[in-house]
């Protein structure tokens, strides 16, 4: 007798649309929590049960980043029944083969990261499933594109989700041209935020209310799912797909800075920068969090540059940082360094970073930031909405244009503290005469 699964999903909205969508190239795009990456994951996992011998990908930037979101959804709300009933098997992978989801009828997912592509894009597939696909570069996508040739399903197909970003970026350019078709994905469309009817569920009204909480392009962007820039943004040079980098090992020659930004209910802001020979700065590690006491930052800082005692990477040429008085004495005795008070011209620091972010006569800019620099998320910021790191920042980082403040000289100051601690950095860096590190 062969034996009945069931799995229940239904979708709304855009979910819904991607079902019957058979365009080459279809983006979800969609403000976070509307159900976008189920729906595609539920797609993938429908085509390759309807097509033996099927084979899919699942990528995003870094591989790292996709177990923490994607595959989360993927085995907890897509496959667990598949999984459970032995029809869908993990595999690990090997130095020939990459990791992948083996199917009893011969399909195949395969996981992956573009960090690391010469396993995933050494093979063929019928769909690929793009999360978060502004972090790719058109490069990324067109690559990808290559790779839809497997012949197994009467369509190939490039599925992607991402949150809303600029209206200049490369993703809505393609989609504004006709070369993507892009799907709006609502709140609305998500049956745990949303009932039938369009009323709020009890988890809904807690979540929408935060969301209504939020102002200006953050709003625009996280509530209602709009492409749009912050008017009057300070950081236009400012680019994700050129700014931010992959790991790499950092050479021990390569100078390195630290830039604090203290705070308890507001966030404290530790950044461990590297310099290279060409006088580029690269953020590399970076605490990011609330209600923690400076004693115990500093404990964790030296458990992360000196674990057991022993440094394992260059001491700091310098800490610069805010002017609290009390604060810089706590770390200072707590981390057994001395530190440095930042310079506080904004005007200056600003200009000085603008600079950094531009493309200099190689082509390339001279400030960048890893991936992962982060060292884990605040809960309690991530879920009150708030930025949750110096990057997430820097697209709501915006002057001040009330009334009576001069055009272009003063920062809203809201949400600003990753910004203010690289702008210590850079302003020491560029602006500031050479420091010398002193041990307590």
């Amino acid at each position: 007798m062969t034996s009945v699964l069931r799995h229940h999903y239904r979708p709304r909205g855009a979910a819904a649309e991607v079902f019957a969508c058979r365009a080459p190239e279809v983006l979800l795009s969609g403000p976070a929590g509307t159900g976008k990456s189920r729906a595609a994951l539920e797609k993938l996992h429908a085509m390759m049960l309807a097509n033996p011998g099927a084979r899919g990908l699942i990528v995003r930037k870094t591989l790292v980043s996709l177990g923490s979101t994607g595959l989360v959804t993927w085995r907890e709300k897509v496959v667990p029944e598949s999984i459970a009933a032995g029809h869908v098997t993990w595999y690990g992978g090997s130095q020939q083969e990459a990791a992948a989801y083996r199917y009893s009828n011969g399909s195949t997912v395969v996981v992956g990261g573009l960090d690391k592509p010469q396993k995933v894009m050494s093979s063929e597939y019928d769909v690929i499933f793009v999360q978060e696909a502004i972090e790719l570069t058109v490069d990324d996508w067109e690559a990808l594109t290559t790779r839809l040739r497997n012949g197994r399903i009467s369509f190939q197909q490039l599925i992607a989700d991402c949150n809303p970003w600029t209206p200049s970026h490369w993703l809505k350019q393609r989609a504004d041209r006709g070369d993507t078709l892009m799907l709006h994905s609502r709140h609305e469309d998500n049956p745990v935020l949303f009932n039938p009817d369009g009323t709020l569920t009890e988890v809904g009204a807690d979540y929408i209310g935060k969301l209504d909480r939020l102002t200006g392009v953050r709003h625009a962007r996280l509530r209602h799912g709009k492409w749009v820039a912050a008017e009057g943004l300070i950081y236009e040079e400012w680019d994700p797909a050129v700014h931010m980098v992959d790991r790499f090992p950092i050479p021990e020659s390569w100078s390195r800075w630290w830039a604090v930004d203290f705070g308890f209910t507001n966030p404290f802001v530790w950044q461990d920068w590297a310099e290279d020979p060409d006088g580029r700065l690269y953020l590399v590690r970076e605490i990011y969090r609330t209600r923690t006491l400076v004693e115990d930052h500093a404990k964790h800082i030296l458990c992360l540059v000196a674990p057991g005692g022993k440094w394992t990477e260059p001491r700091p040429r310098a800490i610069i940082c805010d002017h609290d008085a009390e604060d810089r004495a706590t770390l200072e005795r707590h981390l057994g360094l001395s530190t440095k008070a930042a310079a506080k011209t904004v005007s200056d620091g600003i200009q000085a970073v603008q600079a950094r972010l531009r493309p200099a006569g190689d082509g390339k800019p001279r400030l960048f930031v890893l991936r992962d620099a982060l060292v884990g998320r605040d809960a309690e910021l991530e879920d009150a909405k708030k930025p949750c790191s110096t990057v997430e920042e820097v697209t709501g980082y915006v002057w001040d244009s009330s009334p009576g403040k001069p055009p272009k000289e003063t920062p809203v100051k809201q949400d600003d503290h990753g910004m203010d601690a690289l702008r210590y950095m850079v302003a020491q860096r560029d602006l500031g005469a050479m420091p010398r590190i002193r041990i307590l």
